[in-house]
Order: structure tokens, then C-alpha cells, then sequence
């Protein structure tokens, strides 16, 4: 049996899936409707039922077996992320490897989803009273996903879904649906219950008619205006969103320079610039300014680019052409509007050069929204209680990275920074997948990594007696 290939609907359309670097097709897969949709999510809705009394033991049991099954399918799978969506070989390996941990951590969590036993005597009448608190299955979780980690971040939504006991149905971006459909095959080669894990295919449309389906949870990783049309659309269904961010890498003046502009790089065109949490803009003490661009340029002047399926390619292209000329004209902007291009400022195709800008306009529009794509922003500063106000000013509040080892600035920072995480001498895009991942404001609702996001999935129940 082929795992690989795709379910088949009657009469669907099929979408066709081309390698962003050199536009040849990596494969195909079929559109559903959504009355398929609806099909799919009925069948979860059933087989969700008889899973929920599922042990522990036994879910933990599955997710070990997948990521097994993921780590048999290693290198097809990096195959396949870099050739749908031109992620770096090496980075596509290194998602293959966080989606094992990922699943293996998810059946770790699930064996301490506990509740409490509390005691009733504080109210009239209930001295002899406790109250016996668990946790219960939400039933069907949906996920839909995107295009920049198509395979661990379907494993952030699926691990906590199946650890707490619940079926899903997952839709995948149709730019990069590939790896996704590969792991949920695999979720049957691994003994998972029949109808349990599904996966539908399409695009907008198709995400709609899945968040109006009988669903039970709706874990949307997106942008803010499709996170709002999923959430208008769902209604009263619970919704976990991961909405992307316009996040900081604050250097201070006693920074550790060299470390610091190794992790703007690493953090910005990974993936060429496609993380929700990479290193958007650099607010740099005027102190350090002259040391550290310097530094940053040399890195980022010498990081080889071009084909992702090289392994001395350190980044390959962006999504699509659309995507690119997007980038591609907000660097013009901001260069129009006063901005100094220190590197790159190219493309060839949906290539784009590794680029620096410096001293651009706080409102110009690469600075102001979230840029996907491998572009670094910098900007001065000598007070860090106006840093603090820039950042705060952005509709976002995902996470902020600062390198400094000034306790007095980190816990200023700690306090007044609104963002969902700090991270300390380390790029904002740094991520352990146990531990919470989420923002504030238009960055999203509620927080994913595995123990948390299995709570999240899951309905207190009490019992006093």
C-alpha cells in the first residue's frame, strides 16, 4: 500500500503542488468540498466516540508508534517538505526531527493529564462534600495548518488531540499539503483507530466549510484576518489560534555581539523569513550600533542561497512569486521612504536575496506588519523605555528575544514587554515543544505546546459527592 497517496473524492478537483524554487510539480492531491468536509467530520465524530475511553497508556502507545513510523520515513519526508515548499534540506530534517519529539512528548503529557480533588466545606452544607475534578475529550479537534512547518506543526495540533483522547481532522495548506497527508496515512500504519485522524484538502473555502462543520475545537495557525473569518464562521466552538507576530530582537550595550548577530541571522532567513516568531526588526542600543551591524552584514553577506535540496544551501526561496514580489515591495517602499538597503534587496524569481535595511520610518509598511519573508529591519535606540513603547505599539505580541545579561532590563522587560514569551540571550523564534507558544492581542488565542494545548483540548468535568 502506497501511504503516500492521496484519498480520493468523486468528480473533486485536484490541486496541483509546484516546488516554489523551480516551479516543477511535486505532486497532486484532491480538493474537498464540503460536502466531503462534512463527511469526514462525521466520521470523526464517531469515532471519537468509542476512542474517549481510551486509556492513557494506550494513546501514549499510538503517538510512540507514529513517531516511529516518522522516523522510518525520515528522509522521504525532508524529501518532500523541500520540495513543496523549499525549506533547506537540512532544515527539513531538522522538522522531521522536532515532529518525532513533538508526537513522543504528546504521549508523555498524555499520562499526566490529571485533575484535582477538592474539598467542599468552604459552603453551607458541604463539609462532608468533595469535588472530583477531570478532564474529558472535546470530541472532534480541527486543524488546519500552514505552509511553513507542514509537518510539526500538524504534529503540535494532532499529539495533544490524540493524548487527550479526541479524533481530528486536519486540513493542510494547499501550498504544502504533501507531508501532511503522508503523516496521516501513517497514523493508520501505526494501529490508530479507523477514522480517527482524516485529512481534507483545499484552500479557503474548504477551511470555512471544516470550522462550520458539527466540529468540537477549531486550531487554526494563520494569519489574523483568516484567524477571524475561521472564528466568525465556527461560532460558539472553542478556537485555539496561533496568529503570527512582528517580533524583536533587542541588543543591549553589554550584548554579546558575535552571539547575537549569529541568531539574527539564524532566526531571520531561516526558512527564508517564514516564521511567525523569527526575528522581524532589530532594536539595536545605539551603544553597540556600528560593532554589531558590521558583524550582521558579514553573516548575512556570506549565507549561501539558492537550490533547498543542496546541503550547503543555508536558504532557498519563498513560498511563491506572489509571495515574493509582496517582499519585494515593501522593500521598495521602505526604501523610498528613506531606508538604507546594507544587503541584498534582490530576487530571482521567488528567491530573495538575504537583505538588511536600516533607519526606516517606524509606519512604513515592512516594518509595521509582519513580513514573511528574509528581510532584517533595523533601528537605533538609546532608551529602552521608548523600545519598550515601539514594541508595545505593534497589534501584535508573540514573542521578543534580548541579548543582555542586565537583570534590572530583563526583569523591566519581563514586566512591561506584551508579548507571550521573553526569551534571554536568545532570538525570539526559539521554541521547546512542551513549553506554552502563544501571543497577545492580534498574535492569537489561547497557546499551543503539547501539555498546555492538551489541556486547551479537553472539557473539565466535576463530580461532588
Amino acid at each position: 500500500m502506497n501511504l503516500a497517496a492521496p484519498i480520493a473524492h468523486a468528480n473533486a478537483r485536484q490541486i496541483k503542488i509546484c516546488s516554489p524554487f523551480d516551479n516543477r510539480l511535486i505532486g497532486t492531491l484532491p480538493e474537498a468540498g464540503a460536502d466531503a468536509v462534512n463527511a469526514a467530520v462525521l466520521r470523526a465524530r464517531n469515532a471519537a466516540r468509542a476512542f474517549r475511553s481510551s486509556t492513557p497508556a494506550q494513546r501514549r502507545a499510538l503517538l510512540d508508534s507514529l513517531a516511529a513510523l516518522i522516523a522510518r520515513d525520515a528522509e522521504q519526508l525532508a524529501r518532500t517538505i523541500s520540495d513543496e515548499m523549499g525549506k533547506t534540506i537540512t532544515e527539513a530534517r531538522n522538522e522531521v526531527r522536532r515532529a518525532q519529539n513533538t508526537l513522543r512528548l504528546s504521549g508523555d503529557a498524555a499520562t499526566f493529564l490529571d485533575g484535582e480533588v477538592m474539598h467542599c466545606a468552604i459552603v453551607a452544607g458541604g463539609a462532608d462534600r468533595q469535588a472530583v475534578v477531570t478532564l474529558k475529550p472535546v470530541g472532534v479537534v480541527a486543524a488546519i495548518t500552514p505552509f511553513n512547518y507542514p509537518l510539526n506543526l500538524l504534529c503540535h495540533k494532532l499529539g495533544p488531540a490524540i493524548g487527550a483522547g479526541n479524533a481530528l481532522v486536519a486540513k493542510p495548506s494547499p501550498k504544502a499539503p504533501l507531508a501532511a497527508d503522508h503523516l496521516v496515512r501513517l497514523t493508520i500504519e501505526a494501529g490508530f483507530p479507523r477514522d480517527l485522524v482524516q485529512v481534507v484538502h483545499g484552500g479557503a473555502e474548504t477551511a470555512l466549510a471544516l470550522a462550520r462543520a458539527p466540529i468540537d475545537l477549531l486550531s487554526f495557525t494563520g494569519g489574523p484576518q483568516a484567524g477571524l473569518a475561521l472564528k466568525n464562521a465556527a461560532g460558539l466552538v472553542r478556537c485555539l489560534m496561533e496568529l503570527g507576530g512582528n517580533d524583536p530582537l533587542i541588543v543591549m550595550p553589554d550584548a554579546d555581539l558575535d552571539a547575537a548577530a549569529e541568531t539574527a541571522v539564524a532566526q531571520r532567513f531561516e526558512i527564508a523569513g517564514q516564521s511567525c516568531a523569527a526575528v522581524k526588526k532589530l532594536l539595536v542600543h545605539e551603544a553597540v550600533r556600528r560593532p554589531f551591524t558590521e558583524r550582521l552584514l558579514a553573516r548575512t553577506r556570506s549565507l549561501p542561497f539558492g537550490d533547498p535540496s543542496c546541503d550547503d544551501i543555508a536558504m532557498g526561496p519563498v513560498i511563491d512569486m506572489a509571495a515574493a514580489t509582496e517582499v519585494m515591495a515593501r522593500i521598495s517602499d521602505a526604501v523610498s521612504g528613506g531606508a538604507q538597503c546594507l544587503a541584498g534587496g534582490t530576487h530571482d524569481g521567488a528567491l530573495v536575496a538575504p537583505t538588511v535595511l536600516a533607519d526606516m520610518a517606524a509606519d512604513c509598511r515592512l516594518l509595521a506588519l509582519e513580513t514573511f519573508g528574509p528581510v532584517l529591519a533595523l533601528r537605533g535606540f538609546t532608551d529602552i523605555a521608548a523600545c519598550i513603547d515601539e514594541v508595545n505599539a505593534s497589534p501584535y505580541g508573540l514573542q521578543a528575544g534580548v541579548f543582555t545579561n542586565d537583570h534590572a532590563v530583563i526583569r523591566r522587560l519581563s514586566r512591561d514587554l506584551q508579548v507571550g514569551g521573553l526569551m534571554v540571550n536568545e532570538g525570539p523564534d526559539f521554541r521547546a515543544e512542551h513549553v506554552p507558544f502563544g501571543g497577545v492581542r492580534t498574535s492569537g488565542l489561547g497557546r499551543e505546546g503539547v501539555r498546555i494545548a492538551m489541556r486547551e483540548m479537553s472539557e473539565t468535568h466535576v463530580v461532588i459527592d
